[in-house]
């Protein structure tokens, strides 16, 4: 029973490939990942290489796995509770970003720790588009966007607290398989809605921004709702999303739509003593 690491995407998913694939839900962040640096390079998240890890069970079967690109802490998938005391012991934690129990018993092994997001992992059931839909249509995003885009996802990154330093590589990225998606209103575009490759039948909803000054009138609505509708039609067995737990008005958004909730996640960064 052991923890094996690797920089090599290839190896990793040969070994871990299946079991996450198993379970594609409670693992959609290190399928995007490694799917993303599969296909950028190891460097697809920062100048460090990534550390992808995986642990087999008493019956050899692999029973966890994580990911860390660096700077961000590690990423963990469905992990079995007894492989988290060897994790620690064999791979020195700054925090985690893991189910909510899995960061939890982790977390209560660091002298201190602050739990710096919490997220929910949310599933589409009958999609319920918005009615009255607001008005204008969808339009699928191109690199004649570009600007735009990147100015957009750049704010909403500064939205929910992350970087906007890969900003450019996601509208790049997005844009190549037309997973990025304006909502328009007499040609003015006033929200945005992204998608992710489908990995092992999955596809998950992301950054979905509405400028301020066009908020409140049902068009991150409508635009995740269309998203969704053209992943499942183009043959997603499961369309998801994540949350942030902060903000009520986007979770009662999702609900209205028809995503229900499959699980919570944690960000925790372990603090020095």
């Amino acid at each position: 029973m052991t923890w094996t690491f690797t920089e090599d995407v290839g190896r990793f998913l040969d070994a871990a490939g299946a079991s996450l694939a198993a379970r594609p839900a409670e693992n959609t962040l290190l399928l995007t990942v490694t799917a993303t640096l599969r296909e950028s390079g190891p460097h697809a998240y920062g100048t460090e290489p990534p550390v992808l890890g995986w642990w087999r069970g008493a019956d050899g079967e692999v029973a966890g796995a994580l990911v860390r690109t660096p700077p961000f802490v590690p990423i963990l998938g469905t992990v079995d509770p007894e492989a988290l005391g060897p994790l620690t012991e064999a791979l020195a934690l700054p925090g985690v970003n893991a189910d909510r129990d899995t960061a939890r018993a982790l977390a209560a092994r660091w002298p201190r720790h602050r739990v710096d997001e919490e997220h929910r992992l949310y599933r589409l059931g009958t999609l319920v588009p918005p009615s009255p839909a607001p008005a204008g249509a969808p339009w699928t995003a191109t690199a004649a966007d570009r600007a735009l885009l990147v100015e957009w996802i750049r704010a909403f990154g500064e939205q929910t607290g992350q970087s906007g330093d890969r900003a450019e590589r996601i509208v790049d990225e997005r844009t190549a398989h037309g997973g990025l998606t304006l909502w328009e209103t007499d040609g003015v575009p006033v929200s945005l809605a992204g998608v992710s490759r489908r990995v092992a039948g999955t596809v998950r909803v992301a950054n979905v921004y509405t400028p301020p000054e066009h908020r409140g009138r049902g068009y991150a609505a409508a635009v995740t709702a269309e998203v969704s509708r053209v992943a499942r039609e183009d043959g997603a067995r499961e369309v998801l999303l994540f949350t942030d737990l902060a903000n009520p008005t986007s979770n009662g958004v999702y609900r209205r739509i028809g995503y229900e909730a499959v699980s919570d996640r944690l960000l925790i960064t372990a603090e020095p003593e």
